[in-house]
């Protein structure tokens, strides 16, 4: 395996709740564990999330405890229900916030982007989302565009499950090259 898909040693957060789209968890999370790293979903509260098509999966960790000083990157799935959830939670914000500010690696797809224009990261990023995000992220800061991935110095966005494949690639890239200079806050 070459350097750019090992993560051993690597612990990456998974953010959602309940409502996510199921595909936008597991497809990342089998990726990144599959290259080593480990995985840890964090959800604004404990026990367990349910996906909109049924997958279900167990909290490790609240948003509230979480500490992105604890992580080497954050992936956020996708759906609506989730995305709008989740950028209510001030913890979640807050956490999220926190990776661009330690210039770690983001990886959004989908709805999940509304979390970073609720995080206040996206002025001046480079990035796409599922194309009704577009007029909030542009409100945002955010230069928008349609492709099926996105590499904006540490941020990772791609806009559905069908872009899934480029998204995952790119995600372990970026973890596998570390901290970014210019993701910031």
């Amino acid at each position: 395996m070459a350097d750019t898909e090992d993560l051993t040693g690597k612990r990456v957060a998974f953010l959602a709740t309940d409502g996510y789209e199921d595909s936008e968890l597991t497809s990342p999370w089998e990726a990144v564990t599959g290259a080593g790293a480990s995985a840890v979903l964090i959800a604004p509260e404990s026990g367990s999330i349910e996906g909109k098509k049924g997958h279900t999966q167990t909290v490790d960790l609240v948003s509230a405890e979480a500490d992105a000083g604890d992580f080497d990157a954050l992936v956020l799935p996708g759906g609506v229900v989730n995305a709008d959830h989740l950028r209510l939670d001030d913890a979640a914000v807050a956490f999220t916030r926190a990776f661009f500010a330690q210039h770690k690696p983001v990886a959004a797809i989908c709805h999940a982007a509304w979390i970073l224009a609720e995080a206040d990261v996206l002025d001046g990023r480079t990035l796409t989302s599922y194309p009704s995000l577009k007029t909030d992220l542009v409100n945002a800061g955010a230069d928008w565009v349609d492709e099926e991935v996105v590499v904006d110095q540490g941020l990772v966005s791609s806009r559905t499950p069908d872009d899934l494949p480029a998204f995952n690639a790119k995600v372990i890239e970026e973890i596998a090259e570390g901290a970014h200079a210019g993701q910031t806050t």
